[in-house]
């Protein structure tokens, strides 16, 4: 059985996906490798490097159906690599010998590295799928609750009064900003590897240029500029963007769940039977998915750091540190689609009670817009004096367990500057909002 969690029949629902799971299981892998192989045998017959029935040949046996991999397992480990067990099981697969003609002048970080890009396109395509759906999610809810007013919070008090709509396009933005930021780094992390033993070509030098064109071209990826064996950027980038995106998605389920508390209860996961429930208080409904989203987030930050060890290789081929790759990236990449699925299962149907956001407004006794006031008296009787007299209201607000309205209206420095009137429209939290439903209006145009 499993020994981790991300593959656990307990955990592994929570902690990744089923898709990305695949995207970067054995099969998917080795199947990435073969592909590569295909298209260099096609690439390298219409050069006439190789015979054209040794490609079609290998185009028709080399693939996973046909590769033993109890035999396959067993060699990897004694070779230490994957690539030449690969070559092997072509050659056993591919009949009359013809399987000889794989993997010509190429070698084991060229398909390594071209099967993981190829691998990584597939889970981009995911990523941008479920950013696109999280997107859409939390637009309907920025433009359904544009002028909701509730509670904004600093240091978990208290601060100023803002909308729900607001809350959520300042969530928005940031997945906006993760969705450009997806398709400006495609086009550098996805570049195939061809450089042969010591990225120089050496092998294939008359045809070099020539093959690595054709193959990048058969693969639909980027060509290299120099071979990049030892200069690891682009994937670190990668795994870079998902510790950013996974940030964003973490701080979303933060503030969620912190609004799910009991003291605040003014948003909740979607109800699921049974979902959050304790063992042993019925009346519990915990947090579920957003708390993954944090623990993804956490994963994907210490896979970066490996990433980012992994950038400092040797020479023209590395001793070992790209090895860090085969437990970061596929993990960073897992752990991103948890991150991902339960906000695209928690957004769309996010349960949102405003009535309770009113109640947690006014729980102060107006309290939360002594700002509002003081900037009202101001052109009065200056800012200082104004900051000073209001203060001064809110303490006796506390202290007598009142509201802040009521005492203002008893102290006539206040009342003679403003009417009854004036003094309960600056009292109520939804006139001062700033210009919050503005700046929804702002981010929701930016999506058309």
């Amino acid at each position: 059985m499993p020994s981790t969690a991300h593959e656990s029949i307990m955990f592994k629902d929570l902690l990744g996906s089923d898709e990305m799971r695949e995207i970067f299981s054995d099969g998917s892998t080795i199947s990435a490798y073969l592909e590569v192989e295909r298209a260099l045998a096609v690439v390298q017959a219409r050069l006439g490097l190789i015979p054209q029935e040794a490609a079609e040949a290998i185009v028709e046996h080399a693939h996973l159906t046909n590769i033993d991999l109890g035999r396959y397992e067993k060699r990897t480990a004694v070779i230490g690599a994957p690539i030449l067990p690969v070559v092997e099981e072509i050659v056993a697969a591919v009949p009359d010998g013809l399987g000889e003609w794989a993997h010509y002048g190429t070698t084991t970080q060229d398909i390594m590295d071209t099967g993981l890009v190829l691998q990584i396109r597939r889970a981009f395509d995911v990523i941008e799928r479920d950013l696109a759906a999280i997107s859409k999610a939390l637009a309907d809810h920025a433009r359904t609750y544009r002028d909701t007013p509730i509670a904004g919070r600093s240091h978990r008090q208290h601060a100023l009064p803002v909308t729900f709509g607001f809350k959520v396009a300042v969530w928005l933005s940031g997945i906006e900003r993760h969705r450009k930021r997806l398709a400006e780094i495609r086009p550098r992390v996805l570049v195939g590897q061809f450089g042969g033993a010591a990225g120089t070509l050496a092998s294939l030098t008359e045809h070099g240029f020539a093959i690595q064109d054709g193959l990048m071209a058969e693969l639909g990826l980027g060509v290299p500029d120099a071979t990049w064996h030892t200069m690891r950027d682009t994937l670190t980038e990668a795994v870079a963007f998902l510790g950013l995106m996974t940030g964003t998605l973490a701080k979303i389920g933060c503030d969620i769940a912190l609004m799910m508390q009991t003291e605040v209860a003014e948003v909740y996961e979607p109800f699921l039977p049974g979902r959050g429930s304790s063992s042993t208080m019925p009346q519990k409904r915990n947090p579920v998915g957003t708390e993954m989203m944090m623990v993804a987030a956490e994963t994907v930050r210490a896979d970066a750091h490996m990433m980012l060890g992994g950038m400092v290789q040797d020479h023209e081929r590395a001793s070992g540190p790209y090895k860090f790759e085969l437990i970061a990236l596929p993990r960073a990449f897992i752990a991103a689609s948890a991150a991902l699925k339960h906000a695209v299962d928690i957004l769309p149907g996010l349960e949102v009670d405003t009535v309770r956001m009113r109640k947690n407004l006014d729980a102060t006794h107006g309290l939360i817009v002594s700002e509002a006031v003081m900037m009202g008296l101001a052109p009065a009787m200056g800012r200082q004096t104004a900051h000073d007299i209001v203060y001064d209201a809110c303490r006796e607000a506390i202290s007598q367990d009142t509201t802040l309205l009521d005492v203002l209206r008893g102290m006539p420095e206040i009342t003679e500057h403003a009417s009854d009137d004036e003094l309960a429209a600056m009292c109520d939290p939804a006139n001062y909002v700033g210009l919050a439903g503005e700046m929804v209006d702002r981010v929701l145009t930016a999506l058309d």
